[in-house]
């Protein structure tokens, strides 16, 4: 069952801080949470490093954060969580300006996802991310696996 893109970020950026506060204290901002896909803002000034540049662990967070937004704003099974079971990352060149991480995932997967959870109580899924900065230049890429739990 598709979902719709909420009307108010804002809300749901908020809801994201007080589940995970350190993502509230990066400054992590939620800009797209419509089916299927997930992005957010990370802001250069709090997550820099020793170097001038984004801190790695910043970058890993803003990627891995959005298995939850997306999972949480598309699957529409009932008592089903997302969780990260890996995430491999490469960083491509240093960041040194806000950065915007995207993924997503297709219909066709999106159904298999739930098939599946409904069938044994979860179902494993890869989301990759691009992570880019304020020219639009790919600092860091991201493979993930996710499952889909029932709790």
């Amino acid at each position: 069952m598709e979902t719709t893109q909420p009307t108010d970020l804002d809300a749901l950026t908020a809801g994201v801080r007080a589940l995970v506060p350190i993502l509230g204290k990066m400054g992590i901002t939620i800009i797209d949470a419509s089916h299927g896909q997930a992005a957010a803002v990370l802001p250069a000034g709090p997550n820099g490093n020793h170097f001038g540049t984004t801190y790695a662990g910043s970058l890993f967070s803003v990627a891995e954060m959005l298995g939850g937004v997306i999972g949480f704003n598309t699957f529409s099974l009932e008592g089903f969580i997302p969780l990260v079971k890996s995430l491999d990352i490469h960083f491509a060149r240093p960041a040194t300006t806000d950065v915007t991480a995207r993924t997503s995932l297709s219909t066709d997967e999106i159904a298999r996802i739930e098939a599946e959870a409904l069938a044994t109580g979860r179902a494993q899924f890869v989301l990759e991310a691009t992570v880019t900065d304020a020219a639009g230049e790919v600092v860091a890429t991201t493979t993930g696996i996710y499952q889909l739990r029932k709790f």
